[in-house]
């Protein structure tokens, strides 16, 4: 039968080296505090209170006078005690700080073995109001993305949630980088100071001319300059709040039919895209051909016909690439994207059997 011995042994040879040194050391602090609690019982005649004192301000050095007068025996004790014991305390707060800072780095190597690991995510620049709530959204639909931010606060609440995220200057070359903007497809700045919008969208597309930029502005004006620098989509959240109490107010029915759609808990239901592959199931066949509502239960709102490979991040710029409530007959092709709105798991199996070419 094992024994308390043999379990702690067997404990112990499970932890690393570090972590058996503090457990070691602070079960020698815990003995030298009885020893000496009993000792200074059994030599001066005190009390196991006094004792235990007088043991924790000798190991502690905290500098209080003593408990009571020792004797001779008594002082020697207290030497003992300290000689040992204090070096003892200094060893576990040393080891400590230091397995504290290992676990830091061990950390942030793993956050950057994660990020490297990334293909086709997403940037955030920016996580105040706007950049956190983006971030949610993309958490909750389990997307891949980064965030970037210089507030150290910020970061550690990002990190202690699990999300991948980067303490730098979005304007940094080497922050952008840092994040895999070369793998990414897309750029979501959200800080609150257009120059600085501006410039972080000339560098992002100098390191990947193709990235898809999305970019706040804090004044409608700066919208032209915006897309100038390379910004694919440009939003004003002043003007985006401001048309939703319009539309709150105008037509509050549907409004609140879009509320529910888009909080996609109520219904169960969500609205998201889909690309259509080469050689997949649905590429060209007409959405009668490929009896789409029967097979995969969810609703066809919009075509974004694919445009010979431009930004689908264009597609909703007017260019009539967008075809809203498509006909039976309005065939699919290859490179399109289809919006649509059903189950998580209808949507995820449009795109695993219907969107995408067969191994």
């Amino acid at each position: 039968m094992e024994t308390l011995r043999d379990r702690i042994v067997h404990w112990l040879a499970r932890r690393d080296e570090g972590r058996r040194e503090i457990v070691l050391a602070t079960l020698l602090i815990v003995v030298l505090l009885s020893v000496g609690t009993f000792g200074y019982a059994i030599l001066e005649g005190w009390s196991l209170m006094d004792g235990l004192y007088m043991t924790f301000i000798t190991l502690t050095t905290i500098g209080f006078g003593e408990v009571r007068e020792l004797s001779d025996a008594g002082r020697i004790f207290t030497i003992l005690i300290g000689i040992i014991g204090i070096g003892t305390v200094a060893f576990v707060a040393g080891r400590a700080v230091q397995l504290l800072l290992a676990g830091e780095r061990l950390r942030e190597r793993q956050i950057m073995r994660r990020i490297r690991s990334m293909h086709e995510h997403y940037v955030i620049c920016g996580s105040g109001r706007i950049g956190r709530r983006v971030a949610e959204d993309l958490r909750h639909t389990g997307a891949n993305f980064v965030v970037i931010d210089r507030s150290e606060n910020r970061i550690e609440a990002l990190r202690e949630q699990g999300i991948p995220a980067i303490l730098g200057d979005a304007e940094e070359e080497a922050t952008l980088r840092e994040a895999g903007l070369e793998r990414a497809q897309w750029l979501i700045i959200t800080l609150p100071d257009d120059a600085t919008n501006i410039f972080v969208t000339l560098v992002a597309k100098e390191i990947n001319p193709r990235i898809r930029i999305l970019s706040r502005t804090s004044d409608a004006k700066n919208q032209s300059k915006l897309r100038q620098a390379g910004a694919a989509k440009v939003v004003a959240p002043s003007d985006v709040g401001a048309d939703r109490m319009a539309q709150v107010i105008l037509r509050p029915h549907v409004d609140e039919f879009m509320e529910e759609v888009l909080k996609t808990s109520s219904l169960g239901l969500q609205m998201d895209e889909v690309t259509v592959q080469e050689h997949s199931p649905l590429a060209g066949r007409t959405l009668a051909e490929s009896h789409f509502r029967q097979q995969f239960d969810a609703i066809v709102i919009a075509i974004v016909k694919h445009a010979g490979g431009a930004d689908p991040g264009d597609a909703l710029d007017g260019d009539g690439r967008l075809r809203f409530n498509p006909s039976p007959n309005d065939r699919i092709e290859a490179g399109d994207v289809l919006i649509v709105l059903g189950s998580n798991e209808m949507i995820r199996r449009l795109q695993r059997e219907g969107c995408t070419a067969p191994a």
